[in-house]
This record gives C-alpha cells, sequence and structure tokens, in this order.
C-alpha cells in the first residue's frame, strides 16, 4: 500500500451513494455496468482538473474496484508532484538583511520564479516593451525596494531608457504583488551608508601628519567604498562567526524602532506647534513669558478666528510675570470679602421677609423650587456667556479665581463659572436641585442662601490659602463644587439622626444607614481624592471648605431656629398670664382674636 494513500482525499458522497446503490441492486448488474461506463466518460470530461479514470472491460463488473482503482491512480499522480512542488518554493527577497553580496543595481533582484511572459507583459505594460526589457525593469526596481535606494539620483542612470510612466506602473505591480517594507529597508541602507562616513572621517583624521614632527600617524585600516548601486556592507560581523539570522532580525527591529521613534517625534513637534495657536484651558501660559487667564473650555485642540483671536488678546492679562507678593498680601482681600459675606449673610437672615405672592416672580411655582432654578438659570447663563468672545475680559477678570492675581470678587463670581457641560456643570446642577430643593424647605429661603453662598466664599479660601502656601501661582480655578457640597453636607448634618433607604432597600424590620453616615462617607470620598490621580484636576481643598462650611452653618441656623421658637414659646406663655391676671381684675374673660362674638361679661 502506498503511504500517501492517507494523505490522499476523502472518498466522496457521491462515490459512497453510488458503492451503496450498485451493491443493493445485484439483478440489474450488465444495465448498471453501462450506465456507469457512460457516466465515467462524461465525468472525465467535466472535471478536466482531476485526473481521468481508466478502466479496463475487465473491471466493469465490478463497480467498487473501479472506483478503488482510481483512487490509486490519483495518489501516484498528484500528490509526489505536489509535494516536490511545496517544497521548493520560490520566496523573493523582502528584506535588506537578506540581499547576497552579489547584488548591483544594473542586474537587480528576482521578483518570480518565471519571468513575465510576452502576453502578461502586454497586459501590464502594454505592446510597446518587450518581454526581456519589461523583466529587467521589474528586477532593478525589486531591488531598489529592498536595497532603500529607490530616491537615489545616481543611480537612475540605469533606467534612464524606460519611460516615467513605465517605472510607475512597475513599482504599483510590485507593490500589489510583493510586500516590501520600503521605510524600514530605507532606514537601514542610511545607517550603513552614516557609519561608513563616520569610517572615512575617523580614516581621514588618523592619517593626517602631525604639525611639529610632520610624520604620519599610525596607518589604520582604509575603509571600503562601494560602489554606485552596491549595499555598503559591514566588512565584519561583530560575531566571530560571521552575521547571523538573530543579528538580521534585531538590525530590522532597530530600523523600525527608529522609525517609530522618528515618526513619534515628527508628530508631537507638530502637535506642540499645534497648540501655540490654541486657548486651552485657564492656566498661566509660558509662551512669551506671560501668563493667561483665559479659561475657555476646549478639550481638542481648537484655531481661533480673527474676531476670537481678537478677543482673547483683550482677555489676557498684561503682566510679564506674576507680582512678587508677600503670601498675607494675596490672602487679605480674599479674607476681608470673606468677612463681608458672612456678615451679609447674617444680616439676610435676619431680615428677610417672604413676599407675598402677587410679588413673586413665579408665583404658582413653590418657592424652595423656584429658589433652586433660579441659582441654576444663573450658572447656565454664565457658561453659555463664555461661548460669546466678547464677554471673556468681563468673566476672565471676575469670574474665575486666579492665584497669580486674586480678586475678592472672584471668591463669588468662580461659583457661577464651569469648564465643561457635561461633566462639570450638570453634575453640580442636579446635586443642587436634588439637595437644595429639601433643604430649603427645612431651613426656608434667607437661611439656604446664607449656607449656599458662604459654603462657596469659604471653600474658594480654603483654595487660595492652600495654593497661596504651595506657590502654586499658575493655577485657577473655578465651579459651584463648593457650594454643592456645603449644601449637601448641610442636608445630611439636619438629617443625622434619620436613617435612610436607598429604593427601599435594606427591607424592613432592617434599619438603613443614618445621615451621620453619609457625612462620613462623602467626607472620606473627598479626602480619598487627595491620594489620586483626579488630585492634579480636581479642587479638592474648595470642596472640603464648602463641605465643612456647610456643616456648619446649619448648625447655626438651626441653633438660631430653636432660639427663636424657645423665645416665641415664652412670649405666647408670659401674655397667657397677662390675660388670665386681666380677666381676673376686670372679670371679663378674654375673647381669641379670629372670634366675630363679643365679649361675654362675668360675675366675679
Amino acid at each position: 500500500m502506498n503511504v500517501l494513500c492517507a494523505f490522499a482525499p476523502p472518498v466522496s458522497n457521491f462515490q459512497v451513494g453510488l458503492r451503496a446503490a450498485l451493491s443493493s441492486r445485484p439483478a440489474n448488474l450488465a444495465r448498471t455496468s453501462s450506465t456507469l461506463q457512460r457516466f465515467v466518460s462524461s465525468a472525465s470530461r467535466c472535471f478536466s482538473t482531476t485526473q481521468a479514470f481508466h478502466h479496463s472491460p475487465r473491471l466493469v463488473a465490478n463497480p467498487s474496484g473501479v472506483l478503488r482503482q482510481s483512487r490509486l491512480q490519483c495518489d501516484r499522480r498528484l500528490l509526489p508532484r505536489t509535494s516536490v512542488r511545496t517544497a521548493f518554493m520560490f520566496r523573493a527577497i523582502v528584506h535588506y538583511n537578506q540581499i547576497p553580496d552579489s547584488y548591483t543595481d544594473t542586474d537587480g533582484l528576482p521578483f518570480r520564479k518565471e519571468e513575465l511572459n510576452p502576453r502578461e507583459v502586454k497586459e501590464i505594460f502594454g505592446p510597446h516593451l518587450r518581454a526581456p526589457e519589461a523583466n529587467q525593469l521589474l528586477r532593478i526596481i525589486h531591488g531598489r525596494r529592498v536595497a532603500g535606494t529607490l530616491d537615489d539620483p545616481d543611480l537612475q542612470q540605469n533606467t534612464a531608457q524606460y519611460s516615467p510612466s513605465d517605472k510607475v506602473i512597475a513599482l504599483d505591480y510590485l507593490r500589489k504583488h510583493i510586500p516590501v517594507d520600503e521605510i524600514v529597508n530605507a532606514g537601514l541602507r542610511a545607517e550603513d551608508e552614516l557609519r561608513l562616513l563616520e569610517e572615512q572621517e575617523q580614516y581621514v583624521e588618523t592619517t593626517e601628519p602631525e604639525p611639529e614632527s610632520g610624520k604620519a600617524a599610525a596607518k589604520v585600516e582604509e575603509p571600503t567604498q562601494a560602489p554606485i548601486g552596491k549595499l555598503p556592507r559591514k566588512t565584519k560581523s561583530d560575531s566571530p562567526y560571521g552575521e547571523s539570522t538573530i543579528d538580521r532580525i534585531r538590525a530590522r527591529n532597530i530600523a523600525k524602532q527608529a522609525a517609530e521613534e522618528r515618526r513619534l517625534e515628527e508628530e508631537r513637534a507638530k502637535r506642540e506647534e499645534e497648540e501655540q495657536v490654541v486657548v486651552g484651558e485657564t492656566r498661566l501660559s509660558t509662551k512669551r513669558n506671560r501668563p493667561q487667564y483665559l479659561a475657555t473650555d476646549t478639550s481638542q485642540p481648537q484655531y481661533l478666528s480673527a474676531w476670537r483671536q481678537k478677543h482673547a488678546e483683550r482677555a489676557v492679562s498684561d503682566l510679564e510675570y506674576a507680582p512678587d507678593k508677600q503670601m498675607w498680601e494675596l490672602l487679605l482681600p480674599a479674607f476681608a470679602m470673606s468677612v463681608l459675606v458672612l456678615f451679609a449673610a447674617y444680616l439676610a437672615t435676619e431680615m428677610y421677609k417672604p413676599p407675598t405672592r402677587s410679588m413673586r416672580l413665579w408665583p404658582d411655582i413653590p418657592p424652595a423650587a423656584a429658589t433652586c432654578l433660579g441659582l441654576i438659570l444663573a450658572n447656565v447663563a454664565v457658561f453659555a456667556l463664555w461661548k460669546w468672545p466678547p464677554a471673556w475680559a468681563i468673566l476672565n477678570r471676575y469670574f474665575v479665581l486666579s492665584v497669580a492675581v486674586p480678586r475678592p470678587l472672584q471668591l463669588i463670581g468662580a461659583m457661577f463659572s464651569h469648564q465643561n457641560g457635561l461633566y462639570h456643570l450638570l453634575p453640580n446642577m442636579a446635586g443642587l436641585w436634588f439637595f437644595g430643593v429639601r433643604l430649603h424647605d427645612e431651613v426656608g429661603r434667607a437661611n439656604f442662601l446664607a449656607i449656599y453662598f458662604t459654603s462657596g466664599t469659604l471653600g474658594f479660601l480654603a483654595s487660595l490659602t492652600s495654593l497661596v502656601a504651595s506657590s502654586s501661582l499658575h493655577i485657577t480655578t473655578l465651579g459651584a463644587s463648593s457650594a454643592i457640597w456645603g449644601v449637601i453636607a448641610a442636608y445630611f448634618w439636619v438629617h443625622k439622626d434619620d436613617e435612610f433607604k436607598i429604593f427601599g432597600y435594606p427591607p424592613d424590620p432592617w434599619k438603613g444607614p443614618q445621615g451621620i453616615i453619609f457625612l462620613g462617607l462623602l467626607l472620606g470620598l473627598n479626602l480619598s481624592a487627595l491620594f489620586s490621580k483626579k488630585r492634579a484636576t480636581m479642587d479638592i481643598p474648595s470642596h472640603l471648605g464648602g463641605f465643612v462650611a456647610g456643616a456648619w452653618g446649619v448648625d447655626l441656623v438651626l441653633k438660631r431656629i430653636d432660639d427663636r421658637a424657645r423665645v416665641r414659646a415664652e412670649k405666647l406663655k408670659t401674655m397667657g398670664m397677662l390675660d388670665k391676671a386681666l380677666e381676673q381684675k376686670t372679670g371679663t374673660k378674654p375673647v381669641a382674636n379670629d372670634s366675630p362674638s363679643a365679649p361675654v361679661s362675668t360675675k366675679s
């Protein structure tokens, strides 16, 4: 049995079915034999890609023998020929380190096992170019692709007899059918050429005569000059066994890495050049040694038109560098503004009286919702103004807290500015609505606004103090986060002893966590951010300052509410004793103010 039969194609479903049909009807053998003979002869004509079945009359009576004999013939005729062709498959040279030493530009490199015939040449180049000339052009260009000399002007004389269109056609044909990393090959050749230049310079320096003695230095080996089109290869390898396959792979990988580094360096230089004309996030710019305080929101590089550029220049500070001031000089105006805000908040809580329904701007909206909606609209309006270049100068001066040039009004204006709509403005306004409405219902409008503004102001004061203490004068900050954290802390402080369930969980009879637990979790969340990567983008000191100010402020508000309730109760108690004394003296019983009837006299 032939050992190659194990690798022969399996019996098809047609053959198995035919064998079963013939073996199941022995009575009709003669008729089946003639039918099989006609089918086999027609099948040999239809399937021209396989070997035809040859059978003798003696085997017709045994159809299974015909199939087995045809399979053996297929094994003997097809399989050995296929194996030999696979073993000696032609592979074109595509790597720089694989080029033989005998390569020259005039000879080129073979690009396929058999050269193109005249019919193929006519299909590719047309009838004006003969087959030997076309194959010679393809060999030369393929060799240049591998040798990295496609752009070498000294080699163009070897293909001067060909037209530029024929050269382009040949290059396109080779690139389509034979992939070659031309950039890496060109880089490897450039490294070899640079090495030759260094060897030549070293040879010239070592062979020059000394000025005093006039004698030449020690003789060194003269570097070899590579002829035109020849590869400037090393004469010796670093290894005593010559250049190995590993050496060639290493050189190819080094060339790829160098090409990738050059590409990254070019992209970095281009990106830096583009960023010079971009107004980015608010920070001090090192361009022309002057700080810029424009705080527009550009997550991606954005070129400015002439109109926007004019307003951007107006919004930029004229300072050459940050003012040389002491720490107290930078913080004193901010502390004075904070004290003023606290005093104004106290006066508001003492003197505010709720307006009547007819005097309200939105009489149909509850007071808590109206107050929070007013704050949200103010934040959205300022965010929209940042998109309008004529407003940049004013917003940049009073609506961003600049550490280098702090202004008192920046402590309040920065609470209404936001850097990004989706990730900055939206979360803050959602927190204001969710917790602000509930806190407003607990403490009233005046107390709520006092907590909101004092939390924001004291939060920015804490941020400014930390930045000035760390000499981070190049940083600016903005956002309503400190005020929102103050509102959240105030709400949970009011309900520090109450239990909370989220979506009904935990179910009864278990109790939910108390408000003091949520206060601890939120405080830990901010403290943990000090040690995370978000520290560079989040103003954690302002969050902590607003958090502490909100809890402290609402505690004062609750005590003030309790004191007022106690005073009112004492007044009512005093009024009750006066009424009783008047009743005993006059003998009349006082009537409630809302009673429409007249007093009733009684006898003592």
